[in-house]
């Protein structure tokens, strides 16, 4: 069993998002509670080429231990001469296959939750990536319940990638069609816990601690994976450990705190260079900026200036004006808009 389950322990991950989970956030949710890391996907096809883009997804630092590298493809020999490239590398706690991605830039490949449509290519990939790699380091797999309502295979797909020789599966509640629409159907994930022998995580509408309680005591799965909620509050890793051991919800984080892990979210990703010099980060980051929104009084109003920010001054005197809007509107004790 991978040991971040031993002795009992029930993990938190942080779902792989492409565009989200860099080397960067990772580290922030690291800081905040979240006990199992997974990078963005990358390509095969990108590692087996050795291009410079596509291995920049695979970096991570130590302190985010365990982390796996997730791999997308429908080539099984391709997909293990790119898992071993990653481990010569720098070897990660583990591989991930992604069974599960909607986008239809992946799916038109025949990546991603494509391959639940092809059940034998999907035992081929995930067989011949366990037998590449061998021991060196456990595999793992990340699926949906089905490509949509009328073919929910989620348990034949559970009981194939462990016959596989995987380790643990990943399973978001949703199927290919619904993207990110409706509701998880946590029923069929239990159904894959209890038919399977290895460790099953949950993911899907996981928005707080009470929930991560709920999925622990109502099914058999022996994690949660916590994805598009982090994106907006990753301190929720943080508050569902606080949850787990005293049965009370945390307050939400102060105003200033956010700020602060705004900013040092900003200046890490600047000083990484992944996205280029600091207005190119910063533009780049505008989408990640309008997530923390969510979370801060007069959200609304801040939207419009987040949109347009290009320096880390820019975030500096946003942070500083939008501190005092905030102490203005409390001395005169109005309210203020989440929205």
């Amino acid at each position: 069993m991978l040991p971040w389950f031993n002795n009992d322990k029930f993990p938190l991950y942080l779902a792989p998002m492409a565009g989200v989970t860099d080397r960067v956030f990772r580290s922030i949710c690291k800081d905040l509670g979240a006990d199992v890391m997974v990078t963005e996907f990358v390509s095969s096809e990108g590692i087996i080429r050795r291009d410079d883009r596509t291995r920049k997804y695979t970096e991570f630092d130590d302190a985010q231990r365990p982390v796996g590298v997730q791999l997308f493809g429908a080539d099984g020999e391709k997909m293990a001469e790119a898992a071993k490239k990653i481990l010569d590398w720098k070897r990660p706690d583990f591989i991930d296959i992604n069974f599960g991605c909607p986008v239809k830039k992946v799916v038109s490949k025949n990546g991603g939750s494509s391959l639940l449509r092809d059940c034998p290519v999907l035992e081929k990939v995930a067989t011949s990536v366990v037998k590449g790699i061998g021991s060196e380091v456990p595999v793992t797999g990340k699926i949906r319940i089905g490509w949509d309502q009328e073919s929910i295979n989620a348990v034949q797909v559970s009981k194939i990638l462990e016959g596989s020789g995987m380790q643990a599966i990943s399973i978001h509640g949703r199927t290919r069609s619904q993207s990110y629409g409706g509701q998880a159907d946590w029923n069929v994930i239990d159904e894959c816990a209890h038919a399977v022998s290895i460790p099953v995580i949950g993911n899907g509408d996981i928005l707080t601690g009470e929930d991560v309680e709920h999925r622990k005591k109502t099914t058999a799965v022996s994690g949660v994976m916590i994805g598009r909620a982090a994106m907006q509050n990753p301190w929720i890793f943080r508050d569902a450990k606080h949850y787990l051991k005293t049965g009370q919800q945390l307050p939400p984080a102060p105003l200033e705190e956010r700020w602060n892990l705004i900013k040092k979210h900003c200046r890490q990703a600047i000083n990484w260079g992944r996205y280029g010099n600091e207005n190119q980060t910063l533009m780049a980051m505008r989408s990640r900026l309008m997530a923390y929104s969510k979370g801060i009084p007069g959200s609304k109003r801040l939207r419009s200036k987040l949109s347009t920010v290009v320096t880390m001054a820019d975030i500096e005197n946003l942070s500083i004006e939008h501190m005092k809007f905030h102490e203005n509107k409390a001395a005169l004790n109005e309210p203020i808009a989440l929205v």
